[in-house]
């Protein structure tokens, strides 16, 4: 038996009301945009935000329980995760409607371009940015993702989240605690779905707007390769892009893992990286930024997991802390 299946074997009674999809040893490479990763225990995706309520209610506080989102921005090491992790479902929670002339409701797994579509079809403004971002807007609530001088902050209203005992909170604009790439808000904390505000616009003026972000992606970012996104936060007063470039970075490789060429910001998987590669050239980049420029990135893209014994990779390299 493996160690997925002693652990589903080991709740047992406790996990029989569940109506969404339980699947022991889960391959996280599957998952990730970057399809690289090790196995987790247990992968849960629930039916509902009731059902979460109860699968968070029937898992012992002790077993480990983490969340990842549409895997857009997402780094599996090779080790994989103890415990379960949950990925919300897109029949579940991939909802997005106007509920006002102004108001949007989106479930945390609807991917950030559906809140853009659902915008300008309602004629509401100040979405456009949301679809340039390849993520999803659990991600999106979590992190303060933004684009093209807007960001998630500007839009929210309040947010439904569970805690890890299954029960509900609703979060208000302030509760959030933002500020660049970032919220203040417990990890333990899974965001179910939001409410957000914009402000009616016309239709072609969104439409364009919309069409101005996707010809700067096409342009300048490497969408149609295996890529988590922007690999590091922009540093205060400059863009992490020029600074990885200023130290020679743009298109640096290690094994299959590469720095884009078109956009060096964009760490790609070329066919064959591994979590490991991949780490490891974004800390290759960070020691050699902060040697260049005493810059030290930080990064944006979300690394969990166990690394493999022997293949661990440290902060910086390990150098010029």
């Amino acid at each position: 038996m493996s160690r997925g299946e002693e652990l589903i074997a080991r709740l047992g009674d406790r996990l029989s009301g569940l109506r969404g999809r339980l699947t022991p040893d889960a391959e996280m490479e599957k998952i990730t945009w970057f399809r690289a990763g090790g196995t987790v225990d247990a992968l849960f995706q629930p039916a509902d935000e009731e059902d979460l309520a109860a699968f968070l209610r029937a898992v012992p506080e002790e077993i480990p329980v983490t969340v990842v989102g549409i895997g857009s921005n997402l780094l599996v090491r090779e080790g994989g995760l103890r415990g379960f992790v949950v990925r919300l479902s897109a029949r579940g929670f991939g909802e997005a409607e106007a509920v006002s002339p102004t108001r949007i409701r989106a479930g945390a797994a609807a991917p950030d371009k559906r809140v853009a579509a659902v915008a300008l079809e309602a004629g509401i403004g100040g979405f456009h940015f949301y679809h340039g971002i390849p993520g999803g807007i659990g991600g999106a609530l979590r992190m303060n993702a933004g684009a093209n001088g807007v960001e998630t902050r500007e839009r929210v209203v309040e947010v439904r989240a569970l805690d890890r005992q299954g029960n509900l909170h609703v979060l208000s604009n302030a509760d959030m605690g933002y500020s660049y790439r970032h919220s203040s808000v417990p990890a333990e904390l899974i965001f179910t779905s939001a409410l957000f505000e914009g402000y009616p616009e016309d239709r072609e003026k969104i439409r364009a707007e919309m069409d101005a972000v996707q010809h700067h992606r096409e342009t300048v970012q490497p969408i149609r390769e295996k890529t988590g996104g922007s690999t590091f936060k922009n540093p205060d007063g400059t863009s992490a892009w020029k600074e990885i470039d200023k130290a020679g970075c743009r298109g640096l490789m290690i094994g299959g893992a590469q720095m884009s060429p078109m956009h060096c910001n964009f760490m790609i998987n070329t066919g064959t990286a591994s979590g490991y590669d991949l780490e490891h050239l974004g800390e290759t980049v960070r020691a050699r930024v902060l040697e260049t420029s005493g810059i030290r990135l930080h990064w944006e893209i979300r690394r969990i997991g166990d690394f493999r014994p022997g293949r661990e990779v440290q902060e910086f390299l390990g150098q010029l802390l």
